[in-house]
C-alpha cells in the first residue's frame, strides 16, 4: 500500500488517511481506537499518511 500512496501523491493527488486496523484487537478495541484518534487529532493531522492501529 505504501508504494501506491507514494505513487498517489508523486501525482500530486491526496488522501485524507488510512488506518490500518489491529488484528489481535477487538472490534470494540479498534473502535475505541478510531474515536481516540478522531477526538484529539487536527483535521488534516493524518493526510497522506498510513496509521496502522493502536497508536504509540
Amino acid at each position: 500500500m505504501r508504494v501506491h500512496l507514494a505513487e498517489h501523491i508523486a501525482a500530486n493527488r491526496h488522501i485524507p488517511e488510512i488506518f490500518i486496523l489491529n488484528p489481535n484487537l477487538s472490534i470494540g478495541e479498534n473502535l475505541e481506537e478510531l474515536i481516540l484518534v478522531a477526538l484529539v487529532s487536527e483535521d488534516d493531522e493524518y493526510q497522506d499518511r498510513i496509521i496502522y492501529l493502536p497508536l504509540p
